[in-house]
């Protein structure tokens, strides 16, 4: 346990000072005063009242988000950045509207210096948990150390980074950061949820539960049918509702979450009204899927919203911890075999975009941009580890003649094979010891099925035998967890600012930490350098040039075919749930500012 120094002592201790502020980012200043009386994208005079049913494919055995045993199968809506933290808050919260900046909720203010060496959370007065006892200090501290002992990554390392926990006063706990800290973790650390002390048992609290616990949040856990359905219920007494960063928000009575085996059966229970919003992530079914009563007679209503986020990254990831794909030219020789063209013209209506960075459709974009001399600089200690071609901005993604058999292509993924030590023998490409290049793609659904069969019959023609197993949610996840796969389907989120979650994606310290992002296997000194520079950027430019010279050096690595994204995003939902007026956030739209109309006042 991190030393504790006790207020009287710490204040001769401690010798750095701020002014206690509202709110912090990233890059630059937050764009709303300290006065500001609702955030940008709600309805700040939305109805109280009704209800919501969300849908969503999976299920759950316990309801604590915090634990490895649980980590992938605990109740939606407890702490989520979908529905909303319903059940546990976090010392600050993020704005949908800015990169990367967060205002004051259970921390009135907060303090820092310009090195940000140290941060001061000064929670607020009226904090509440749901049984009347006030937040405090001693919760803080409490949490962060049981976190460290029994949660789940990320959780479990934040400790890591911090010297000292401080209690500068009952409200006030300040954290003092050691050598292994950047510029980006005093704001992770002020999105850790926050734990009642008084009404947590430590000695079980590893162990998956369906017993509600207590939390700050405005709802509270009202039924649990496990595996099948969840509902909150919204506190009367909520410590925050009328708190600036919360007007707006937390607007239904009753929030529901239905759960599904299949997005099939998720989407035929839309259709007959059991849940109220579908995010719609198919562009066959967006533009196919929606002859039904509901929408003939306006009961349902659909919306498209443009991106103005990077695209992220979805694809085929290779589980480079196999042998049969430890060789990069083995990685880049598949990639070229994956067809777009064809699959996005005969699948999907030609709907999609081609994936070509992780960062693709932002600034942060590497893609057809020769490297300045930040990157250069960042890349200098690891030549090898980018191709001259996409350091220099000439690399393209493979384009087809949209055949679904284009001999260029083939013959340039064969050479590369064969340089790997592959070849062709009796129709079938085979080892030096003739044993046939096969491994097993795991999938998720139908739709990741659909993409993978074609992707199948593309490989076949080079005698690569690959087979697809297609998982339920329960086993795609334990698996996913364990790295039990060869390779999956996956997609990989991105923002405007990236940061500490890539540690957890790509960073070496996660390669063979189970529960972590890390699908790939990657380990990578020149991609933890590329972090590294991310995580300590003091300037907007001297970040952009991180996150570049990252991104070229996950492209270099072909860790993923990258298979394709929407300039946009579709959403279906009763005509009864109320919508903010205007553009959407920077971030899309948000859910937790929704409403019922149908609410009587």
């Amino acid at each position: 346990m991190l030393a504790l120094i006790a207020g009287a002592q710490c204040s001769a201790m401690v010798q750095a000072s701020a002014e206690p502020v509202h709110a912090i980012a990233m890059h630059g200043d937050p764009a709303l005063p300290a006065d500001f009386s609702h955030l940008p994208y709600v309805n700040p005079d939305a109805p109280k009242g009704g209800k919501v049913t969300y849908g969503v494919v999976g299920t759950f055995d316990s309801v604590r988000p915090f634990i490895v045993r649980s980590m992938r199968t605990t109740a939606r809506g407890v702490v989520d950045p979908q529905f909303g933290n319903l059940i546990y808050e976090t010392l600050m919260q993020r704005s949908q509207d800015e990169p990367f900046t967060l205002y004051g909720l259970l921390a009135k203010t907060v303090e820092w210096d310009e090195d940000r060496s140290f941060i001061q959370y000064n929670i607020n007065p009226a904090a509440r948990w749901s049984d009347g006892m006030p937040v405090t200090a001693d919760d803080v501290i409490f949490t962060m150390n049981l976190l460290k002992d029994k949660g789940r990554p990320p959780y479990s390392s934040r400790l890591d980074r911090v010297a000292s926990m401080e209690k500068i006063s009952d409200l006030s706990v300040r954290f003092t950061f050691n050598d292994k800290s950047n510029r980006e973790f005093p704001l992770i650390l002020s999105l850790s949820p926050v734990l009642p002390k008084h009404a947590t048992d430590v000695e079980t609290f590893d162990q998956s539960t369906l017993e509600p616990g207590i939390g700050s949040g405005p709802y509270l856990i009202s039924e649990i049918k496990p595996g099948e359905r969840i509902t909150f219920t919204r506190r009367d007494d909520y410590w925050a509702r009328d708190l600036p960063i919360k007007r707006g928000i937390d607007n239904y009575d009753e929030i529901a979450v239905e759960y599904f085996l299949s997005e099939t059966a998720q989407f035929e229970a839309f259709k007959k009204g059991v849940f109220d919003i579908y995010p719609d992530g198919s562009a066959t079914n967006w533009s196919r899927g929606y002859d039904f009563p509901a929408v003939a007679a306006g009961d349902v209503v659909r919306k498209e919203y443009q991106s103005r986020t990077p695209s992220g990254m979805y694809g085929f990831v290779f589980n480079t911890r196999r042998q049969i794909f430890e060789d990069v030219r083995v990685r880049q020789a598949l990639a070229l075999m994956f067809d777009f063209e064809w699959a996005n013209r005969s699948l999907y209506d030609n709907a999609y975009t081609r994936t070509r960075s992780f960062w693709d459709g932002s600034d942060l974009s590497s893609y057809g941009k020769p490297a300045d001399e930040r990157e250069r600089d960042i890349l200098a200690p690891f030549p090898d580890a980018v191709s001259a071609d996409i350091l220099e901005g000439r690399w393209q993604v493979p384009v087809s003649d949209g055949s679904g058999r284009d001999r260029k292509l083939q013959r340039a993924a064969l050479t590369l094979l064969q340089e790997a030590g592959y070849r062709i023998d009796g129709g079938k490409l085979v080892d030096a010891n003739g044993t046939q290049f096969a491994f097993d793609l795991m999938t998720q659904n139908e739709g990741q099925e659909k993409l993978a069969v074609a992707f199948q019959r593309s490989l076949s023609a080079l005698g690569i035998a690959m087979s697809i197993r297609t998982v339920d949610d329960a086993q795609y996840q334990q698996r996913s967890q364990t790295f039990d796969y060869d390779m999956i389907m996956k997609a990989f989120t991105s923002s405007l600012s990236p940061g500490a979650e890539q540690l957890n994606r790509w960073g070496s310290a996660s390669r063979d930490q189970q529960g972590s992002f890390n699908f790939a296997g990657a380990a990578s000194p020149a991609i933890d350098a590329a972090i590294d520079a991310m995580l300590n950027a003091r300037s907007a430019e001297a970040f952009r040039a991180s996150v570049r010279a990252f991104d070229r050096v996950l492209l270099a690595g072909h860790y993923v075919i990258p298979a394709f994204h929407l300039g946009k995003s579709w959403v279906a939902h009763r005509s009864r749930i109320g919508v903010p007026d205007g553009d959407p956030p920077l971030y899309g739209y948000y859910l937790p500012a929704w409403w019922d109309t149908s609410a009587k006042p």
